[in-house]
């Protein structure tokens, strides 16, 4: 794709502020499609497969995982891209890449690997996964990681603490830390990468709740951004309100609020863009965020965030699950720091090296981001006798 098929805010692939390490360019491929492909060759990006969002791997075979997610993320993001003349092809990367650096079992792992590294730097699922594509990933001979843009790497590093954000800087001046320091913002495709992620989460914890057996229906009708589209639902197809229907209920609501969102995510960007007027891509990083919902879209999506964390994420079997995901995530930590033979031997080797508590503590870090459920509640077992989370 030429640059002229871009808008002039857009990332297009000739303007690319390039690689760490410089390669000469793909005969048929844009830079931002190599990058693409180098992820989805990725040994991190296979092992989403089995990390898991809500549920957990071993709780059933239909609800989502982080694979999943993040190719409902990409199709959502190029739906946008497309209507904005921004890059699909940086968009898809994106989305495909943002959730490499998740610890197994969701949000539970993470922040219980985050408290067992409260003394060595904690830890950051955004920047464990540019630590992925930067340096766990050993692919190519010339150099550790990915060697992927700047604008991918950009738009994979969400969020940042400030002295997360410093240490980057200090390894790379001007690079992906630079504007969390600046109090930037990123590429509009990274903007809209981060949107769509919140859309398809929303959408797809309803789909699952609802399918888990831990929400019904009648209590989404209180949620004001579903029953809109339930309502349009039953009102165009009566017979959606049959007993034998609920689950196409459940589908057609959920695909009238999803295209619903693109669309007032696609206007309520354009008249951001019209009203700051950026002329190319260094502009818009100074601007305020401009892939946006609408003020009334954003107060529902909201809305519907506040009921799922309350009837879902809070809901007694799933707090059960995560608290058993969370021992697992501790127990093998401070196993590992006491045996770090029994980790896969490149772990063991770069722990031996360590040159202090802290670089061993994030080699073990490492080792257990990278895992699966699965494997994770296996090793578990293996090291502890107990299995708490149906390994086996």
């Amino acid at each position: 794709m030429s640059e002229s098929c871009f808008a002039p805010y857009a990332c297009a692939p000739e303007r690319s502020r390039g690689r760490r390490f410089a390669e000469p360019p793909a005969p048929t491929r844009t830079p931002f499609q190599r990058d693409r492909d180098r992820i989805v060759h990725s040994t991190a990006f296979r092992r989403l497969v089995y990390k898991t969002q809500v549920f957990l791997n071993h709780e059933g075979d239909l609800f989502r995982t982080r694979l999943t997610h993040s190719l409902e993320v990409a199709q959502l993001a190029r739906s946008v891209a497309r209507s904005l003349r921004l890059n699909e092809d940086l968009v898809e990367t994106i989305a495909l890449a943002h959730d490499l650096g998740h610890t197994p079992f969701g949000h539970a792992g993470q922040d219980a690997l985050n408290a067992c590294m409260a003394g060595y730097g904690g830890f950051e699922h955004n920047l464990q996964s540019l630590r992925v594509v930067d340096h766990l990933e050993q692919r190519y001979p010339q150099y550790d990681g990915l060697n992927l843009c700047f604008e991918t790497r950009e738009g994979i590093l969400k969020h940042c603490s400030a002295a997360h954000a410093a240490q980057l800087e200090a390894q790379e001046p001007g690079g992906v830390g630079a504007r969390f320091l600046q109090r930037r913002q990123p590429s509009l495709e990274a903007q809209l990468c981060n949107l769509a992620d919140e859309i398809a989460y929303n959408a797809h914890d309803i789909d699952d709740g609802v399918r888990s057996g831990l929400l019904r229906l009648e209590q989404l009708q209180d949620v004001p951004l579903f029953e809109r589209y339930r309502v349009q639902a039953l009102a165009e197809y009566p017979a959606l309100a049959g007993a034998g229907e609920r689950r196409r209920l459940l589908y057609e609501t959920i695909r009238r609020m999803l295209s619903d969102q693109v669309y007032d995510v696609i206007d309520a960007t354009r008249q951001a863009l019209d009203e700051h007027a950026p002329a190319h891509v260094d502009a818009v990083r100074q601007m305020p965020v401009l892939v946006r919902f609408s003020p009334q879209m954003q107060q529902q999506s909201q809305g519907l965030k506040r009921f799922l964390f309350a009837n879902l994420y809070r809901h007694p079997q799933v707090v059960q699950t995560t608290d058993g995901a969370r021992q697992v995530v501790q127990e093998l930590f401070a196993a590992y720091m006491q045996q770090p033979q029994s980790m896969k031997p490149e772990f063991a080797e770069r722990w031996a090296q360590a040159p202090s508590q802290e670089a061993r503590a994030r080699a073990v870090a490492d080792f257990i981001a990278g895992m699966t459920d699965r494997f994770a509640a296996k090793e578990h077992e293996a090291l502890t006798g107990q299995r708490l989370l149906g390994a086996g």
